[in-house]
């Protein structure tokens, strides 16, 4: 992964920039380092930490998102099933009884579909109440094979950005069925990754009906955006920040956000304003180009700036129309960009938030 800012030194002084290169180059690689965790994090939906995340201020919205709700009855699995692996793998699957998802996005499907008697363990970024108790088989956000193994699973669910390839390789080899899904980037991929996981735990048919419900509570969702009366949606850039590390950066078309932004009625602003990768480092040139009406953060995100007032201190967020306006959007980071059974809920908070007069931060 690259990041598009450049940050090599500059200058008419060859012998500066000649004996500063170390030092730059290992800022630069800090930096490069800081912006594929942050990826990572929000590919994985949680914005780092071991707790739940807080509440946002539309607290039904998000005291039911810290719950994920179940069908009804329990499925009854018809196994052995074998699934095609995003890995270019076959694998076997013939028990449901101890199941490890290694993504908070995937242990939300598998509590969703009926299976949380028989999740055994979690990822640090499954942060809803029903598995908040399970043991935690990751450190920072790589997986500990010998935490996985030690609890005998039937079946381990893992998705593309999960690591370290060491430890996968090495569930794998203890003769545990290792599942890897595509991660999901936008609405579109809600329903293929339910299938793929209601197919790998034999419940096809449960797949379909969580499918169908979860389209149509999206849809409902949609019905419920105001119309713009001024002919013009509302220009929204999402920010990922951790302040405690200095990491600032402003999305752009392959952050995860456009296709939440968009069904709720909004222009992502960085990615309108051209920036076609996941993330670039936040400066006042890119925000003026990005010009956001709103700002969207993850909670912890905008806890961790020390909320507004720390906010617009960022250079060139004061000067944005959503920085005059004090403008913001904050969903929990542990659900933000999961794209799956609650994100009609994160939806919900959009919008409201969005839409609601003056915004959050008034």
């Amino acid at each position: 992964m690259r990041i598009s800012q450049d940050f090599a030194p500059t200058g008419p002084d060859a012998a500066t920039t000649a004996r500063r290169r170390p030092a730059r180059g290992r800022a630069a690689a800090a930096l490069t380092a800081a912006v594929a965790f942050a990826f990572a994090v929000v590919l994985t939906g949680c914005g780092g930490g071991s707790d739940a995340a807080p509440k946002s201020a539309s607290a039904k919205s998000s005291a039911d998102a810290d719950r994920v709700e179940p069908l009804a009855g329990a499925p009854a699995p018809k196994l052995p099933v074998t699934v095609d692996s995003a890995d270019g793998k076959k694998v076997t699957i013939d028990s449901t009884d101890r199941i490890v998802p290694l993504t908070g996005s995937l242990s939300e499907i598998v509590f969703t579909l009926g299976f949380g008697q028989q999740v055994v363990a979690r990822d640090i970024t499954a942060t809803f109440e029903q598995a908040e108790k399970l043991p935690v088989v990751t450190r920072a956000h790589d997986v500990s094979a010998e935490s996985v193994l030690s609890l005998k699973p039937t079946i381990v669910l893992a998705d593309t950005t999960t690591g370290p390839s060491e430890a996968i390789d090495q569930i794998r080899d203890a003769g545990i069925p290792l599942l890897v899904v595509e991660p999901a980037k936008g609405l579109s991929d809600v329903g293929r990754r339910i299938d793929t996981v209601a197919e790998a735990l034999g419940v096809p048919s449960a797949g379909t009906e969580l499918k169908e419900r979860t389209e149509k509570r999206i849809a409902d969702v949609q019905k419920s955006i105001p119309d713009h009366t001024d002919g013009k949606k509302p220009r929204v850039a999402f920010l990922y920040l951790r302040g405690s590390a200095s990491v600032y950066l402003l999305g752009g078309a392959e952050s995860g956000a456009s296709s939440l932004l968009e069904a709720a009625g909004a222009v992502d602003a960085g990615k309108e304003s051209g920036l076609d990768k996941d993330f670039t480092a936040i400066t006042s040139e890119a925000l003026a180009k990005a010009a956001p009406d709103a700002i969207l953060l993850m909670t912890k995100g905008f806890e961790s700036v020390g909320g507004m007032d720390g906010l617009v201190k960022i250079p060139g967020i004061a000067e944005t129309p959503a920085g005059m306006d004090r403008r913001v959007v904050t969903v929990d980071d542990g659900v933000l960009l999961n794209y799956g059974p609650r994100t009609d809920r994160v939806l919900t908070e959009i919008v409201e938030q969005l839409y609601a007069k003056g915004g959050k931060g008034q």
